[in-house]
């Protein structure tokens, strides 16, 4: 019994690292600048992680099969070896607290430097169950909104004060532009400010390689630069009630000119 159950192990843990190694089940690809640096970061902590799963699954599978039962063994009692115990935990330590660090670096250019001067400017309020993306119009500034504002009887885009609440009294946001899709130049950094009405949202682009939580009462600001152009998919990626699954946006990467070309379409809508 006990080399039937040494062999499963060995067997699940060949399996296990061969579904990994087929490519199957992997990201798509990536579109953004710092999109490279996440995979390789990925890439590293999976193979770190996997070596260590698939060496620990051999040696457990060996333990299993040499020390099998045969029937006439005594029980023993043993107390470990406290030294070996401590170098493997402090050599395990090492290892994750080294590769943990070494990922901070692409998180902090993301989340604690602020998007260059020069980046578009974006805001997007999620609600249950919609995205909205408003952007400044030809005066480069965003009209004042307020909560108090909503006015959720007329979810149109267009709409003053509209579902995001923009104040028809502000002259500042009488030409902003607010959109059901996201629109973005390729190779130009994006600045997206984060914002939740209900309960909160998670703006998720897999191909972008970023995800970051909306909050209600919070403004959340987040950057990156799109480097190939296409159509892809803004997905909520936090439980946010019955309607959860179908809060999806379109996110659009397309060349400056078609975005001013974009932009200026919706402006006259």
């Amino acid at each position: 019994m006990g080399r039937l159950v040494g062999l499963a192990i060995w067997l699940i843990a060949i399996i296990t690292v061969g579904l990994f190694l087929s490519g199957h089940w992997w990201f798509p690809e990536a579109v953004s600048q710092h999109g490279g640096d996440i995979d390789r970061q990925f890439n590293l902590t999976i193979w770190v992680v996997g070596i260590s799963f698939f060496a620990a699954q051999i040696a457990l599978g060996y333990v299993v099969w040499r020390f099998r039962a045969s029937g006439n063994e005594r029980a023993v009692y043993s107390h470990g070896n406290n030294r070996l115990e401590i170098i493997w935990t402090l050599i395990t330590a090492a290892v994750f607290v080294t590769v943990a660090f070494m990922g901070q670096k692409v998180w902090a250019q993301l989340h604690l430097n602020d998007a260059p001067p020069d980046a578009v400017q974006i805001e997007a309020t999620g609600q249950q169950f919609q995205w909205y993306f408003r952007y400044p119009g030809p005066d480069g500034k965003f009209g004042r909104n307020d909560p108090k504002l909503y006015n959720e009887e007329d979810n149109s885009p267009t709409a003053r004060p509209g579902p995001i609440g923009i104040d028809p009294k502000d002259p500042d946001g009488k030409d902003d532009i607010v959109s059901l899709s996201l629109a973005v130049p390729v190779n130009r950094p994006v600045r997206i400010t984060l914002r939740a009405k209900d309960v909160t949202h998670s703006f998720f682009v897999p191909q972008l390689r970023f995800k970051q939580d909306a909050v209600p009462g919070m403004k959340i600001n987040i950057h990156f630069t799109p480097v190939k152009i296409g159509t892809y998919e803004v997905a909520c990626a936090e439980l946010c009630g019955l309607g959860h699954y179908k809060m999806r946006a379109t996110f659009n990467v397309m060349s400056q000119a078609d975005f001013e070309k974009w932009l200026k379409e919706k402006a006259e809508q």
